[in-house]
């Protein structure tokens, strides 16, 4: 038995302790199975993640060597009814963020319409001049999208921001899932779970369908890693290899007579599809960061010709803004037509002179976020920082309001996690990743769990301590 703690909404347990339904077929299983087998699984898990090499590594820091991610083996629940709603919302979501993408670098119908300040493109680094008059094959910019969500009440799922530049994580969501059916087959058996093994399949198709029209036969696809020491290296690696594509580096790939080719042993073949994990300044140092030696030399001069395809698009990343996410529910209006079937956290944009007041004035009870920041980093949770934390970024935002936005402070699900003093609440968060092309959109069911191990920490980044849990979506 777990309790839950005030004012949070467990996913798992009633306020009076009884289990709800999507926990219930779990809760038979576990009811069943000895704690200290259940704790020999732990470690069993620990073991098959560092024979795997599924790490990350984490930047800035003096010990910045490889490091496992925390897996806790209680699956997040999810139910079908309660997943199908999800979808819907999250497909209108990304559909918007698409049109937004085509409009903001074409005709710009949602500046002109007033709904959007000029502002907040004109001085955004992430939006690119060299994407203005240009649409992607197949009219694609976000081939691959990570929203995240919390939840914060039985029938209440907010987004907490969105991932349109590279996302990150999948390979964990998968990897996740295939240690719990190789530590519980049987618990598979008796709790139907919706399949999440063929997202590499479903990436390629996805990818393949997005390929330039120039392109006969099947498309030649490689994934583009910024190499061996990239935080996110062995997601890279992982991808390449269950598609079935090439992992290549800048290095490795060249253009000739106008299309991108790689680097073989029988010598040059062409490449159509490059799912690119190396940031836009990165991409091509004839066109961005002269200094990069992890792009393609001329690669942005074949892409606008429509010689290759590179997802995700440049310039996406303007959508991962947070000040463009607090516009969110006027984009979503602006391009579906319809109301968001999934809300945005409320949100303060510092730049705004009346909002940066009330920021100031409330400081210990709000969290700020840098509008680029990410992974949990650069940000203030106030009812966790100390006077001098406190005292310090209010003289960030007095200097430099524009670069801030800030929100209330949720009082964010938890799931139980698996102690030595057996099941504890913690907070979660949720990413599903959604795959865009011209064919349509395709939701995987579930997505991943992050968890804030720390009792009451609201952090759930891995480079902040937290972990993860496989995602369950349960069959109908």
């Amino acid at each position: 038995m777990t309790a839950s703690e005030p004012d949070n909404f467990d996913e798992m347990h009633m306020p009076d302790g009884s289990v709800r339904e999507a926990y219930q077929g779990y809760n038979d299983w576990l009811e069943q199975q000895d704690e200290g087998w259940m704790r020999r699984k732990a470690f069993e898990a620990e073991s098959f993640f560092r024979k795997t090499g599924i790490t990350f590594n984490v930047y800035g820091e003096d010990d910045a060597e490889e490091r496992l991610i925390p897996f806790d083996q209680v699956p997040r629940i999810i139910t079908g009814a309660e997943w199908r709603r999800l979808s819907k919302g999250i497909e209108q979501r990304v559909r918007a963020l698409n049109a937004f993408m085509h409009d903001l670098y074409h005709r710009q119908e949602i500046i002109r319409s007033g709904r959007l300040p000029e502002r907040l493109f004109r001085d955004n680094a992430a939006w690119l001049p060299q994407m203005v008059g240009f649409t992607p094959p197949g009219g694609v910019y976000t081939h691959i999208v990570g929203i995240d969500l919390v939840r914060t009440g039985p029938d209440e799922f907010m987004v907490l921001e969105d991932n349109a530049r590279t996302p990150s994580g999948v390979s964990y969501m998968l990897e996740n899932r295939e240690t719990m059916m190789a530590m519980f087959p049987e618990l598979f058996s008796k709790v139907k779970v919706s399949d999440v093994s063929d997202y590499p399949r479903k990436l390629a198709k996805s990818l393949a369908a997005c390929a330039p029209e120039c392109v006969e036969g099947n498309p030649s696809i490689a994934v583009l890693t910024p190499g061996i020491y990239n935080s996110a290296y062995y997601e890279h690696a992982f991808l390449a290899d269950q598609m079935g594509a090439e992992l290549v580096e800048g290095s490795d790939l060249r253009v000739i007579d106008g299309k991108v080719h790689m680097r073989t042993t029988v010598g040059f073949r062409p490449v159509d599809v490059i799912y690119r994990r190396v940031d836009d300044d990165f991409l091509d140092p004839l066109t961005f960061n002269p200094t990069s030696v992890l792009g393609i030399p001329g690669v942005m001069d074949v892409y606008r010709s429509g010689n290759v395809t590179i997802a995700n698009a440049p310039g996406t990343g303007v959508a991962d803004d947070k000040a463009i996410y607090s516009f969110m529910p006027d984009i979503v209006e602006f391009y579906t037509g319809e109301k968001p079937l999934l809300p945005n956290v409320e949100t303060f944009r510092c730049a705004d002179p009346d909002a940066l007041k009330y920021v100031l004035d409330n400081l210990s009870e709000l969290v700020v976020k840098e509008v680029h920041g990410s992974g949990g980093y650069g940000m203030l949770i106030g009812p966790t920082a100390s006077k001098k934390e406190i005292a310090e970024f209010r003289h960030k935002l007095e200097n430099r309001p524009e670069n801030y936005i800030a929100q209330p402070t949720l009082a964010l699900s938890t799931c139980p996690i698996f102690t030595k003093k057996g099941l504890a609440p913690r907070h979660v968060d949720l990413r599903p990743f959604v795959l865009c092309s011209p064919e349509g959109v395709s939701i995987t069911p579930g997505g991943l769990t992050r968890v804030a191990l720390k009792k009451g920490s609201l952090v759930v980044n891995s480079s902040q301590g937290g972990g993860t849990k496989d995602s369950w979506v349960l069959e109908d």
